[in-house]
């Protein structure tokens, strides 16, 4: 698969920075087309030296309002295919928590279900004044993306929104501390590219290494996770980006990285 095949993910650059947006008309369902170009294209993404932060957004009025039922049930008939299909869906959540370089999601609009398990598997979120977050599938006979919603929401609202369907908008968003900011629609976009700039102008073996680090110690101890620090800053300190970075704080100079 090439990225100039795909059909339901745009992809463009922007100096270091790689924008993909969610295309599938007319809510963005995560169609297993859009499930497996997302994943290649942060796939190649973690392997492209060039790239060095993504955006995460939707086309629309919508950035994806979950799972395309339509295509699960026409997909999902012979034993074997709905192991296949959770695979598959997850592994697309994985692609962007464990992608090499820093996602931003910029929330356009709605992201329900899997559009809210995408959200919280990125790095940093800003929000549009109209986007919100939602576990519809009370409504719908399933279940799914709770386990991603842990990671934003506190005890008492998760069930709220998984038992009742509750959407929290983006000025509550921001009020909880969920996500960076809540702009204006028009603002989402430029905010969201200066975020990833400021990101892409950072030493990319750095920002890769604390990504990284971050995933690891999430779930560890703190004498665990702060020992696995202490040894990734040891490991960094040893390239030449830190060198570079230490001599041209002590020059009094913009730090030029090679990313190595």
């Amino acid at each position: 698969m090439n990225m100039t095949d795909y059909t339901q993910l745009q992809f463009r650059l922007e100096g270091h920075v790689a924008v993909l947006t969610l295309d599938s008309p007319p809510v963005n369902a995560l169609t297993r087309i859009l499930n497996d170009e997302l994943t290649h294209a942060l796939d190649v993404i973690s392997e492209t030296a060039d790239i060095r932060a993504v955006v995460l957004t939707g086309a629309g009025k919508v950035f994806c309002a979950g799972a395309d039922l339509k295509g699960r049930a026409e997909n999902i008939k012979h034993p074997g295919d709905m192991m296949a299909h959770a695979r598959r869906t997850r592994e697309c959540f994985h692609a962007i928590r464990e992608c090499a370089k820093p996602v931003i999601a910029a929330i356009n609009g709605a992201a329900l279900g899997s559009g809210l398990a995408m959200v919280a598997s990125s790095d940093i979120l800003i929000a549009s004044e109209r986007a919100s977050l939602g576990l519809p599938e009370v409504d719908v006979g399933l279940l799914g993306g709770c386990s991603h919603a842990m990671r934003l929401f506190s005890h008492s609202r998760l069930r709220r929104m998984a038992l009742t369907g509750y959407r929290v908008g983006g000025e509550e968003l921001y009020r909880l501390g969920i996500v960076e900011a809540c702009t204006a629609h028009d603002d989402l976009m430029p905010q969201a590219l200066a975020l990833a700039a400021t990101i892409a102008a950072k030493s990319p073996v750095s920002t890769r290494m604390s990504k990284h680090t971050l995933n690891v110690i999430e779930d560890m101890s703190l004498r665990d996770g702060y020992r696995y620090e202490q040894d990734m800053t040891a490991a960094i300190g040893l390239t030449e980006d830190a060198r570079e970075a230490q001599l041209a704080f002590k020059e009094k100079r913009t730090p030029v990285f090679q990313g190595r």
